[in-house]
């Protein structure tokens, strides 16, 4: 027992490896990812924007678009401001309490992203399917308590997979366990739970079940529900008779099914397969896609495929150039 003691620590704060230690890389990658925050920022503030004062963009379908960008804008900013900082800085570290946090933000939020595009994909199945009766079944309130109910099921999973993570105690001793790294240095950019669950000296049997259930809850329940959307989306369009209506249900749904399959595709790659197939080096790519370029490519793949977002960026423009 003396000796399993000595073995297991608790830390004050953590080392992270980063994304790359040449200097001129981490220059290089400094000014990559501050250019792609920069236009994260932009898109989607200018999308929150142009769906606050447009009031033909008061409807669900951008509602959620709103909420989606929200919770974009949310989860860049729990990583790269970070990221950006220690691009530049010699010493990586990060406190622990900050990684609990940081762990538990980004959880939520990507949780939270994959249950919204879930319900956007409900919203669209319902535009295509029943035109007629859209905004007697969107009301507001439905569309509200989806929303909530989204962010609930986010901070709920977010919660339980941090307290599982972080109350196991980390090795001290990484010569007797064979561990390549000290026992608060995470190979990653920023906190990330298997990240974190590396570091462990005990048997982490148990997380790894709760990681595949908490991934089957997370993204295939998700994911099944857009599968059977658009799926009965598919078998409406194909009973539209004129090229132009099915091109016009068509184009409201190719965005969001752009990005749904974008997300969906990393993640199952990343947390649905056997453990033994993964890498720190691969989870870390995932994590910077998901902190960097899924906020980034967001806004770029609803705005040019959408006549309505286009129209009121326009319009806002037009307006901002009459006054000067």
């Amino acid at each position: 027992m003396g000796q399993e003691n000595k073995t297991q620590t608790w830390v004050s704060e953590f080392i992270l490896l980063g994304l790359s230690s040449n200097w001129e890389m981490q220059v290089f990658l400094f000014v990559l990812v501050l250019t792609m925050y920069l236009v994260t920022l932009v898109g989607n503030v200018l999308i929150l924007l142009l769906i606050r004062l447009d009031s033909r963009l008061h409807n669900p379908m951008y509602f959620f678009l709103s909420v989606l960008s929200f919770v974009d804008l949310c989860y860049s900013n729990s990583f790269v401001p970070q990221m950006l900082a220690h691009l530049l800085s010699a010493r990586k570290s990060i406190p622990f309490y900050s990684c609990v946090l940081q762990l538990y933000i980004s959880l939520t939020l990507g949780g939270s992203e994959f249950f919204l595009l879930g319900a956007m994909a409900y919203d669209r199945y319902v535009a295509v399917c029943h035109p007629l009766r859209y905004t007697v079944i969107m009301h507001g309130r439905l569309c509200l308590g989806l929303a909530a109910g989204c962010l609930g099921a986010g901070f709920t999973n977010s919660l339980m997979e941090t307290i599982i993570t972080f109350r196991l105690p980390l090795c001290h001793n990484t010569i007797f366990f064979q561990r390549p790294l000290c026992q608060n240095v995470l190979n990653q950019f920023a906190c990330e739970m298997l990240a974190v669950l590396r570091l462990t000296c005990v048997d982490i049997s148990f997380n790894k079940v709760m990681v595949a259930i908490s991934g089957f809850l997370v993204i295939m329940l998700p994911c099944f529900l857009v599968v059977f959307s658009y799926a009965r989306i598919v078998a409406a369009i194909l009973h539209i008779r004129s090229a132009q209506g099915r091109c016009k249900a068509f184009e409201t749904c190719a965005s969001h099914l752009t990005v749904v399959s974008m997300c969906f595709g990393t993640a199952i790659f990343t947390y649905l397969r056997p453990t033994t197939g993964s890498s720190a080096e691969q989870e870390k790519m995932v994590a910077l896609f998901y902190a960097v370029v899924t906020p980034m490519l967001n806004p770029l793949i609803y705005s040019p495929w959408n006549k309505e977002v286009m129209h009121a960026l326009r319009s806002l423009l037009g307006k901002f150039s009459e006054k000067r």
